[in-house]
């Protein structure tokens, strides 16, 4: 499945719903839509991942990417990961450096 990506930033919130596959050659788009919101205001980075079935070692490069584009400051907080991608996660330790939820906003 084609990877697909939706970005909408609202206040201090950016939000992207990904979808697809998320490989060495999506990651590019994904970086993309990080770097178009680096210069705003964000202090927030929501990514639902209900659709997304796949993320290679570039798509956790681009997580770590936006935290250092955006600032240490950015809380990011991914919803609805498949499992696949919550062990990825998980065993590459990255699960330290985000929030995992069911649900946004968080309540």
């Amino acid at each position: 499945m084609a990877f697909t990506i939706q970005t909408v930033v609202e206040e201090q919130t950016a939000k992207m719903t990904l979808a697809g596959e998320l490989d060495s050659l999506s990651a590019r788009v994904f970086q993309t839509e990080i770097e178009k919101i680096a210069n705003q205001p964000i202090n927030e980075l929501v990514l639902f991942m209900e659709k997304l079935d796949f993320m290679s070692s570039a798509g956790l490069r681009v997580l770590i990417f936006s935290k250092q584009k955006v600032g240490s400051h950015l809380s990011i907080y991914i919803v609805k990961a498949q499992e696949l991608i919550l062990d990825t996660l998980e065993k590459t330790g990255l699960h330290h450096s985000v929030n995992i939820v069911d649900e946004y906003p968080v309540l």
